[in-house]
């Protein structure tokens, strides 16, 4: 006697599933069927995922992968096709400045995000730049490489040792932050949307300051917070006059969340002595400022670009198409709506 097929539900997956554990995604696809396609820019991925639907659909879900910036932003019309099937798009990014929420949720679609997998290593990315612009670093490597010795005249760099650094945004970064910084001797303080309880707080031996306190006072500024409505632009020419002179400005959160303008004006006049960028507005057009400027420290918005965290990521897409599924909810979504 014939078994009856049983079909499986498809997600759409924008790129392979890199150094993934081949028994977790196996375990997936004993419950899913998985389409792949290989995104290109804007245009061609729009049109390879309108092909995919009308020859491979219906999609149950879609995995954004990495690399993803060349066919940002994410939207109706990126999407829409795989409507009405679609029922969650789940992201390799801890960010979601790129999501067109309002759309997603409009339609009853889940985005999730990564909740653990790109944190720790994008707080080893701030340590890093934390160091770097404070030991100037990589203008030391530059002098080394010209042919210079350690006798040029560069005024010695800073010691992190005693030094307050300030946490814009608490989160799973912000509190790796703090932990890893405490080892080379510095002291926290931190600004968040909320609070974080007192317990915890004395776990990590952190403070919690006003935003304004924590830029009058803190010898190095760290930015973690997402980009939002709230946070756009939170950093200005008017929280750069009461930061210390000589402070030392960190970025890895969004680029947009400081204002550039005023962060070059801050850089020009020495109101900020050096910065760490890993994010940029615009991206990755950047402001030629920074790319010849000697006391920048910049990067190509690399933090979570490990082995270990793209494993992670793609895992945490994997578990939320599944929950999502198997539970009636998925594990970290971004936005919400009502089901009925």
């Amino acid at each position: 006697m014939p078994t009856e097929r049983v079909t499986k539900p498809k997600v759409l997956a924008f790129g392979p599933l890199a150094l993934t554990d081949p028994a977790i995604v196996a375990e997936f696809e004993s419950s899913f069927d998985i389409h792949y396609i290989q995104p290109t820019d804007r245009a061609g991925t729009v049109a390879t995922v309108t092909k995919a639907a009308e020859t491979e659909g219906p999609f149950y879900g879609a995995l954004i992968g990495m690399k993803n910036g060349r066919y940002e932003r994410f939207d109706g019309e990126l999407f829409g096709p795989l409507l009405p099937s679609l029922k969650i798009v789940a992201s390799v990014n801890a960010g979601y400045n790129e999501v067109d929420l309002e759309w997603f949720t409009k339609n009853k679609v889940y985005v999730t995000n990564t909740l653990n997998a790109v944190a720790e290593p994008t707080a080893d990315m701030a340590i890093m730049l934390i160091l770097n612009t404070l030991r100037d670093f990589s203008r030391y490597e530059r002098k080394v490489r010209a042919g210079e010795w350690a006798g040029s005249p560069i005024f010695p760099p800073k010691d992190p040792h005693g030094l307050l650094l300030g946490i814009i945004g608490m989160g799973k970064i912000g509190k790796h932050v703090a932990r890893k910084a405490q080892v080379f001797g510095m002291r926290i303080q931190y600004f968040n949307r909320h609070q974080i309880p007192a317990e915890e707080e004395t776990k990590l031996n952190v403070k919690y300051a006003s935003f304004e306190d924590l830029l009058k006072t803190s010898d190095v500024v760290c930015i973690n917070c997402p980009l939002t409505d709230d946070t756009r632009g939170m950093v200005g020419e008017k929280e750069f006059a009461i930061m210390k002179d000589g402070v030392f400005l960190i970025n890895t959160g969004r680029g947009a969340v400081v204002e550039e303008k005023a962060l070059i004006q801050a850089l020009s006049k020495g109101k900020v002595e050096r910065a760490g960028f890993d994010v940029f507005d615009n991206e990755p057009n950047i402001n030629p400022f920074f790319m010849v400027n000697d006391r920048c420290t910049v990067q190509p918005h690399m933090g979570s670009f490990t082995d270990v965290a793209w494993k992670n990521a793609y895992h945490e897409c994997l578990a939320n198409i599944s929950a999502l599924y198997l539970d009636g909810k998925p594990i970290s979504p971004v936005n919400s709506f009502d089901l009925a």
